[in-house]
């Protein structure tokens, strides 16, 4: 333990100075170099500064060396961030365009239309039946069946709408083949996204 008092020597060139806790060492004269000097009890001091040497309660010698040794955290820490930044930001991105796409409106049908430009077929005259379907021009698939009043039938149907195509046109190629008359009717059986059903009147006659 280090006295609470503080001793001067005889000698006027070394003075001692010890304060309760810790002690400081004031040296003067030739032994007071950068690594020389010891305590009263002949206890090296942890450290040495000048002509000040510092020891008593406190980190010691090996604590102050391992601290020293450590390497650098924020610098090591920076480079974690910026090595994971990118990965997190394209990830951001992706969740980010999966919930515009979930969030924004699906496609939907406004319209739905059949018309032909020959509702008068002559003889052995092939028509084309178009089928007009006007959308609010989001993506998706069209399904559909045309049904003839022959009592065919085509099978399902698939169209694919790109972003902002509003419209689509649907058509059926009828051939009339022949002698008489016969009044014809096609329908547009769209199946999904929703469900409608338009039809056209036809007039075949070859005499």
């Amino acid at each position: 333990m280090l006295a609470s008092h503080w001793i001067q020597r005889p000698d006027s060139s070394d003075t001692l100075a010890l304060t309760e806790g810790s002690a400081t060492l004031a040296l003067s004269g030739a032994g007071a170099g950068a690594g020389g000097g010891t305590t009263a009890e002949g206890v090296a001091p942890d450290r040495v500064e000048g002509t000040l040497l510092r020891f008593g309660p406190g980190v010691n010698a090996d604590t102050v060396r391992r601290i020293g040794a450590a390497p650098p955290v924020a610098p090591a820490r920076r480079r974690t961030w910026r090595r994971h930044a990118l990965p997190a930001l394209v990830l951001l991105a992706v969740v980010a365009l999966l919930l515009w796409h979930r969030s924004a409106p699906s496609l939907g049908v406004e319209d739905v239309t059949v018309s032909t430009a020959s509702p008068s077929p002559g003889c052995d005259e092939t028509v084309d039946i178009t089928g007009t379907v006007t959308t609010n021009g989001r993506p998706g698939e069209l399904t559909y069946r045309w049904v003839r009043s022959d009592g065919t039938s085509s099978k399902v149907l698939h169209e694919d709408l790109a972003s902002n195509q509003k419209r689509s046109r649907l058509h059926l190629l009828w051939t009339f083949q022949g002698d008489g008359r016969y009044e014809a009717r096609a329908e547009l059986h769209l199946l999904s996204p929703v469900r409608r059903t338009v039809s056209t009147e036809l007039t075949y006659s070859c005499p």
